[in-house]
């Protein structure tokens, strides 16, 4: 999947018109900010619902405007529970959420029992996008103990050593997209992302 990932952005930085979008063999995942992000060209959606947000439109509105042209478009949703944690960065303003601290294991238990119940299939634990630390291991290893779901963590998370952590913890996907971004040069990003995966294994 890395191979793949990284053919991607070989082509999105040499912007060769010759390729096709058929040719990619990367599948494209949404994660939107809500419905007017929605596109049908998508092979999946992370069909989320923000639980720690205040307002109800995070909760349940932007999905109600989305699903039905989720279902029209034939993209197969995930439905995921998303968890904004301190220090939340824009998500969390953007999101209204009632961020949880660094010790509040109880609370995320709670949340990864409840987003199990409700029938998610993913439970995203996010710092915030470049956030200045990464969840915690204590809230990583919570959610891990409270559910069965496939656990994702971001925010953070900057090199190889943090994201060991994390995997250590109970994570079983780790969220970088931070780290792609500051690359231009695919060569430059492949050997980054290698020496990521490397250290995250050792």
């Amino acid at each position: 999947a890395i191979r793949e990932a990284l053919e991607l952005v070989t082509w999105a930085s040499s912007q060769d018109s010759e390729s096709e979008e058929g040719d990619w063999t990367v599948p494209i995942v949404l994660f939107p900010q809500g419905a007017a992000a929605l596109s049908p060209a998508a092979d999946g959606i992370t069909f989320m619902m923000l639980m720690n947000s205040t307002s109800p439109r995070f909760l349940i509105e932007e999905q109600v405007v989305g699903a039905p042209i989720i279902r029209e478009a034939g993209v197969t949703p995930l439905p995921m529970g998303y968890l904004i944690c301190a220090p939340g960065g824009r998500a969390g303003q953007v999101g209204q959420a009632k961020l949880i601290e660094p010790d509040d294991e109880e609370r995320v238990r709670s949340y990864a029992m409840t987003a199990e119940s409700y029938g998610f299939s993913m439970f995203y634990l996010e710092a915030g996008s470049g956030a200045s630390h990464p969840v915690g291991q204590n809230l990583i290893r919570a959610a891990r103990e409270a559910c069965k779901l496939t656990l994702v963590v971001g925010g953070g998370i900057r090199d190889g050593p943090t994201a060991r952590l994390a995997s250590e913890a109970g994570a079983d996907w780790i969220i970088t997209g931070n780290l792609a971004e500051e690359f231009d040069d695919a060569d430059e990003l492949q050997r980054v992302l290698s020496d990521f995966i490397t250290q995250m294994s050792s």
